[in-house]
């Protein structure tokens, strides 16, 4: 979770609970009782700002908890509900925290393999072919980083053809230049797929990085 929210987040709710405890059975009831049953269509929510500003992904049975504890308002629902003996409410897929939490940086996608994958489509980037691992275009063996602008996805016959020799030497070409992938990206990388109702939130965000 991302150490800003819990930083600025750690007020107190009437319970006495802070954000990010694990809430009890009183106040969040549809958590605790009835075990993962309930939770397996659930998919992970996105967190707005008290600015609507998109600043990260919580699995579903947070934002339950976060709307609960008053500290987030539901913004968009999945469809779907969830139930507890008492109460039924709608399973939530973006919520709005009450307070603007400070935002110390601009957030990058960290370098992984599951980011590279998403960044390049699953794909190969020498071949076209469904990817199953990662290649580093210019080798560690010959002084290349491990960075966004050197690592690509790749399919293993092209890993293994390619082995340890630079594009010149391997006569391989990139279908695209890798690059470092927008600030948001980590949106993608966090749920592999991003919903609908989550894309008017992400693209005001990007059209107020790229006016």
């Amino acid at each position: 979770m991302w150490s800003a929210i819990w930083r600025g987040a750690r007020r107190c709710d009437r319970s006495g609970h802070e954000f990010g405890a694990r809430p009890k059975r009183r106040i969040c009831g549809m958590a605790r009782g009835g075990g993962r049953g309930r939770f397996a269509g659930m998919t992970g929510a996105l967190v707005l700002n008290g600015t609507f500003e998109p600043i990260c992904v919580v699995p579903g049975r947070r934002a339950i908890c976060l709307v609960l504890a008053g500290k987030a308002d539901l913004i968009e629902s999945d469809g779907g509900e969830v139930h507890s003996e008492r109460l039924t409410m709608p399973r939530p897929s973006i919520i709005r925290l009450r307070y603007v939490v400070k935002v110390p940086y601009v957030r990058r996608t960290a370098l992984s393999r599951r980011a590279v994958f998403a960044r390049d489509d699953h794909r190969c980037q020498y071949c076209g072919a469904s990817a199953d691992s990662i290649d580093h275009v210019v080798p560690r063996s010959r002084g290349g980083e491990h960075a966004w602008d050197n690592v690509v996805a790749a399919c293993r016959p092209c890993n293994i053809r390619k082995r340890d020799r630079p594009l010149e030497e391997s006569g391989m070409r990139l279908a695209r230049r890798p690059v470092a992938p927008r600030d948001i990206s980590w949106v993608t990388v966090a749920v592999g797929r991003v919903p609908e109702a989550w894309r008017p939130y992400l693209d005001v965000r990007a059209a107020g990085l790229t006016a």
